[in-house]
């Protein structure tokens, strides 16, 4: 067996007490869900798996199960490529017939494929089937696999993502709190010049627009320094962390990354509105002062938990709800309020890291954020 250190339990156990954007007084907008988490959508399940290695391995794989890694009722979904230097499969499906059907898995740029052969054969392994494509005794299926790089901290062309690591993300999803920052298909990814990884957040619709609870879920890897806005403030130049140190064989390159954003609610919507909430990531994205360089893949999925059964095949029309798109602005809203927030906690709960051929990754320094914000009276506490 590879001698290889999973941290999943100490990640989780930091999720629940590394400062995040509010707690920092970070000004953001909106009412956030009990876990200010994707998970605060009913259902909704998160697992990871990291994969340190010695000095040259910084890698995993996230999963992202919408109604539960037990169910096998796909939901309405829909996708967007704001920048599409970056891989996302199964979208052909996926915009043909407005259905997610099973989880979404993020890992790095190398490793897309065995991560979507090996949920095929998750499927096979516990004898489970997706909920479009089946007959007597069989089905096909195309995996929602999306990926971002991380060779500048990772050995990336070293392959050490395995079949066993996605079956561990798959198998590893739960409810409750998410772990964020150096996890999961986040744990070599660099944001804005600083340590990136993976964040999230949501928010709770007032009931007099309907309630609903959008949460988002990112792996970020994009960006450059210059560029990142925090509270509404060009914070990037104000913050003296070192800049990204690689190796001289692959030097770091500003916005060669990616981001990819997730976006769940159980708002009442149909594929096409669905495919609406996708683009709307973009805005949150940039908000934090993005812009989608060519070398970015920002690539976002959106689904909505709503209209169970709709996959099934009665031979007979199915009844199904959906919000009118005049009551559409409020999930809006809540998606780039919630993308925002993500991103800048996926920021804060990541560490400091060194890795492949003497990389090295700072944090972003929150002492030093929460200074510049005070400094322009932006702090909330």
């Amino acid at each position: 067996m590879r001698p290889i250190i999973f941290i999943l339990l100490a990640c989780v156990a930091a999720a629940q007490t590394k400062p995040r954007a509010r707690d920092l007084g970070v000004p953001l907008e909106g009412i956030p869900g009990v876990l200010n988490a994707i998970t605060d959508v009913k259902g909704v399940e998160v697992g990871h798996r990291t994969i340190i290695e010695g000095d040259n391995v910084r890698t995993g794989v996230t999963a992202v199960w919408p109604r539960g890694k037990a169910s096998s009722d796909p939901v309405f979904g829909g996708y967007f490529s704001q920048n599409g230097n970056g891989d996302m499969t199964g979208t052909h499906w996926l915009a043909e017939s407005g259905f997610l059907d099973g989880p979404v898995l993020i890992t790095n740029t190398h490793s897309v494929g065995v991560v979507r052969d090996a949920f095929l054969a998750w499927l096979v392994k516990n004898n489970r089937k997706p909920g479009t494509n089946t007959f007597a005794g069989g089905f096909y299926t195309y995996p929602i696999v999306a990926e971002t790089y991380d060779g500048t901290l990772n050995d990336i062309n070293g392959f050490h993502v395995k079949p066993a690591d996605a079956d561990a993300a798959l198998d590893a999803a739960k409810t409750g709190a998410v772990a964020e920052g150096n996890v999961g298909g986040g744990t070599g990814m660099i944001c804005y010049g600083f340590k990136g990884g993976i964040g999230t957040a949501s928010r709770k619709l007032p009931a007099g627009q309907g309630g609903y609870t959008v949460g988002v879920l990112v792996q970020c890897n994009c960006g450059s320094r210059r560029e990142l806005r925090i509270g509404g403030l060009p914070v990037g130049d104000a913050l003296t962390a070192d800049p990204p140190r690689a190796g001289t064989q692959w030097p770091y390159r500003e916005d060669v990354g990616s981001i990819i954003i997730v976006v769940a609610t159980d708002a009442p919507l149909l594929p096409h509105q669905v495919q609406r909430l996708a683009r709307r990531a973009t805005m949150g994205l940039a908000r934090t002062g993005a812009t989608s360089g060519n070398g970015s893949g920002d690539i976002f999925i959106a689904f909505s938990t709503a209209n169970p059964n709709a996959a099934a095949n009665p031979g007979q029309p199915i009844q199904l709800a959906m919000l009118p798109n005049d009551s559409l602005n409020p999930v809006f809203e809540a998606t780039v309020q919630a993308t925002e927030e993500a991103i800048i906690n996926a920021m804060l709960g990541a560490e400091t890291m060194s890795g492949a051929r003497g990389s090295k990754v700072t944090a972003l320094p929150h002492s030093q954020l929460v200074d510049v914000l005070k400094r322009h009276n932006r702090l909330t506490r």
